[in-house]
């Protein structure tokens, strides 16, 4: 997927007016999420994910853990890391926007402007047939109240080209409800109008762009959202077949990507509404949540695609070690399998969090679902 001088970074760069704290927890973890999936793939990435136990979970799990991982606790050690990495002759391949100060153009293997370009919001009618287009517009933060009224249903989305690694949300808003406008709708210009969709089925889409420029398929995944519209973990395996043509358009997305400079990997979300229209929700140019669970399965256990699979992802305010502890009876019971993890206490980071992400696996659905939810219930 990547060639062999080719440095991968999943963070993402720190956003003017977030709190550092709360962000910083988030790129470090995302950071990190690869690790378990690297292989001989160099990757910048947190300490917090290098935890010799968690690393040992990996390897007892069958995955192919980086050998060679750059890590870093600290923003200065992160910046060294980058320039270590230049030093060596490596190219960068950063999954987020990243000044140009830190990874000039000429050393990336996609420069920022691009990344950034591709994963707004506002550009999906660029890459996008119109037949899988939803009713869209772009509106500024003087004409966001005229263009978002109470009495009617739509979705507001962050239209900027600094991907944000999940400081910014979507926000739906139902007919009738009192509007609260999340935060970032105070940090930004420009913003996403869409249409209030009845979606019965929600795919990702996972996709790469190799070195050769051309994009391939890696895998159908479906999607869990919370009740407002957040992204919770997907399924894997036996998913609802995706149409031809909406897996055609996929491919010819990410072609349309590849053709103006993009590589690496990609997950583009889609669905089909209750009246059976097939919509484009969401492009997304980077290493995602839905990546790694699925290259984990594919790696360690390529059966259990033939099944069922659901990945979910555990927070908890204790030691890393004290977590996987708590995991351990599963673990041994089968059909489970630690993918991704990271511990804020081995970085300078004040907040003291821990977390793992899971991927539970078998044949029977309902099985699945039922270790699944009492999973998350240990963690609240």
């Amino acid at each position: 997927m990547y060639a062999s001088d080719v440095a991968v970074c999943a963070r993402p760069a720190q956003e003017p007016a977030v709190p550092t704290a709360r962000h910083r927890t988030t790129r470090d973890a995302l950071s990190a999420r690869p690790i378990a999936i690297a292989g001989d793939t160099t990757l910048i990435c947190s300490a917090g994910g290098t935890d010799p136990e968690l690393l040992a979970r990996f390897h007892d799990g069958g995955l192919p853990v980086g050998a060679d991982l750059r890590a870093f606790d600290s923003e200065a050690g992160f910046t060294a890391r980058v320039a270590e990495a230049m030093a060596d002759g490596l190219l960068l391949s950063m999954e987020y926007p990243q000044p140009t100060a830190l990874c000039p153009d000429e050393r990336a293997v996609k420069t920022a402007r691009l990344v950034g370009y591709l994963n707004n919001k506002a550009s999906i009618s660029t890459f996008v047939d119109p037949r899988f287009q939803a009713r869209r517009s772009v509106v500024s933060r003087a004409d966001l109240a005229d263009a978002a009224p109470a009495e009617k249903s739509w979705v507001l989305k962050a239209a900027t080209d600094d991907a944000h690694g999940a400081s910014l949300d979507v926000y739906l808003h139902q007919a009738g409800d009192p509007i609260a406008l999340p935060a970032f709708a105070d940090l930004l210009g420009e913003f996403v109008i869409e249409e209030y969709l009845h979606i019965r089925r929600n795919w990702g889409i996972q996709l790469y762009v190799g070195p050769d420029a051309v994009a391939r398929l890696l895998a159908v995944t479906e999607q869990r959202v919370d009740g407002s519209g957040i992204y919770v973990g997907g399924l894997f395996g036996d998913v609802t077949p995706l149409p031809a043509d909406l897996l055609a358009e996929c491919l010819a997305i990410t072609q349309r990507a590849a053709d103006v400079g993009y590589r690496g990997m990609c997950s583009l979300d889609c669905a089909q509404t209750g009246d059976g229209r097939l919509v484009m929700l969401d492009l997304n140019f980077r290493i995602t949540g839905g990546s790694i669970p699925l290259l984990a399965l594919e790696s360690a256990r390529p059966d259990a695609l033939a099944g069922y699979a659901e990945s979910v992802k555990l927070a908890v305010a204790a030691p890393m070690a004290q977590l996987l502890a708590d995991l351990t009876p599963a673990l041994a019971a089968g059909g489970l399998l630690v993918t991704s993890g990271h511990d804020t206490t081995r970085t300078d980071n004040p907040v003291r969090q821990s977390t793992v992400q899971l991927l539970v696996f078998g044949d029977d659905p309902e099985d699945v679902t039922a270790r699944r939810t009492a999973l998350e219930a240990k963690t609240g």
